[in-house]
């Protein structure tokens, strides 16, 4: 199963209460209150696990409560702090408020970590309140109850490459053609339920992660089909190949695909339809795929598209494709975060305010 958005409970650790105590010691008279602290709630912090590719761990348990803190006893012996919780989660994971939908992390690097809430403070023994005028004070602070808040975890991947299209043209083969991926394939439209990365190995130094991701219909930019899930992957993607069908059998036009895809592009965000592309004309090697090659080469050339006509199937043309998409991406720079183009995805500054802490 690959999950790649849920919503997670995070709480922080309760704080351990402050002790009343006065120092009772034989031959000391008036010792004086010697009450501890309570220590500090643990915090929950989320980290990036390279070797993680799903959310899956959280469909199966949703709520998380970091270690609350101890309380704290006479002769001045302060509770121990509650221990950090931390939830390893993929490369590419955004994580908001659930409630607010403020996002709070980007989580793009092995081993980043970033507080999902923090544990309360301890309460103060009373000790801390002795003064000149009173000496012996019988008050503590309670422990503080830790914050809570809903998490909204939403994985987008992150590839070099993403290939995008209609249902049934191809895609799912060229990944598996090209890296060890195995997405499943078959021919009926929408195989591809979710998204899957292989590595391709360009030459001796240079290799690159493409994506294969599920399919387009019109209206995806409206939520149609796999609509704003299809769409949320390509944001990672530095290159789009843009596979087109040959096949006459399948009834649509190549040329009229082409554009409707690059509407929803333009329709679900004006930097995503300009990010680069690679037009990739699949199923050369059908008897009767002449024709819409033509159209294909005609619309390309006028509107000075690169095009690159293959075979999924028999491998020709891959190692071209290949050798362009490597020296393609040497000229693309990485994206940051605020090239990204979801509306929730507005930079915010962390930590907001918690309650109770």
């Amino acid at each position: 199963m690959f999950v790649d958005e849920i919503d997670v409970f995070v709480k922080g650790g309760d704080g351990g209460a402050g002790c009343v105590s006065f120092r009772r010691e034989k031959f000391v008279p008036y010792g004086g209150p010697d009450g501890g602290d309570g220590g500090d709630g643990g915090s929950v912090w989320l980290e990036a696990d390279s070797a993680l590719t799903t959310l899956l761990d959280y469909h199966y348990k949703r709520h998380y409560h970091a270690e609350r803190g101890t309380h704290g006893q006479g002769s001045n012996r302060h509770g121990a702090s509650g221990a950090d919780m931390v939830l390893r989660v993929p490369l590419g994971t955004v994580v908001s408020d659930r409630d607010t939908g403020e996002r709070l992390a980007d989580l793009t690097t092995h081993g980043q970590r970033e507080p999902a809430i923090r544990g309360a403070r301890g309460g103060r023994g009373n000790a801390r309140f002795a003064t000149s005028t009173n000496r012996a004070p019988r008050r503590a602070d309670l422990g503080r109850p830790g914050p809570e808040r809903w998490l909204h975890l939403e994985l987008r991947l992150l590839a070099d490459v993403g290939v995008i299209g209609f249902p049934n043209a191809g895609k799912s083969t060229l990944v598996s053609r090209l890296s060890a991926a195995r997405p499943k394939i078959a021919d009926y439209p929408f195989t591809t339920l979710e998204p899957t990365l292989g590595i391709v190995r360009a030459d001796g130094d240079r290799s690159f992660v493409i994506a294969d991701l599920p399919g387009l219909i019109p209206g995806a930019a409206q939520g149609k089909g796999l609509g704003h899930q299809f769409l949320r992957h390509t944001e990672r993607t530095r290159l789009l190949m843009h596979m087109l069908d040959l096949d006459p059998q399948s009834g649509r036009d190549p040329v009229d695909d082409l554009r409707v895809i690059d509407d929803e592009l333009a329709a679900y965000s004006a930097e995503l339809a300009r990010r680069p592309q690679l037009i990739v004309a699949n199923k050369a090697d059908l008897p009767d795929a002449a024709e819409n090659r033509g159209r294909v080469e005609r619309f390309c050339a006028e509107n000075t598209l690169e095009l690159f006509v293959i075979s999924a199937v028999t491998g020709s043309g891959l190692p071209e494709l290949v050798r362009a998409v490597a020296a393609r991406l040497d000229t693309v720079a990485p994206l940051t975060p605020a090239g990204e183009t979801a509306a929730r995805d507005a930079s915010i500054p962390w930590p907001p305010a918690a309650s109770g802490s």
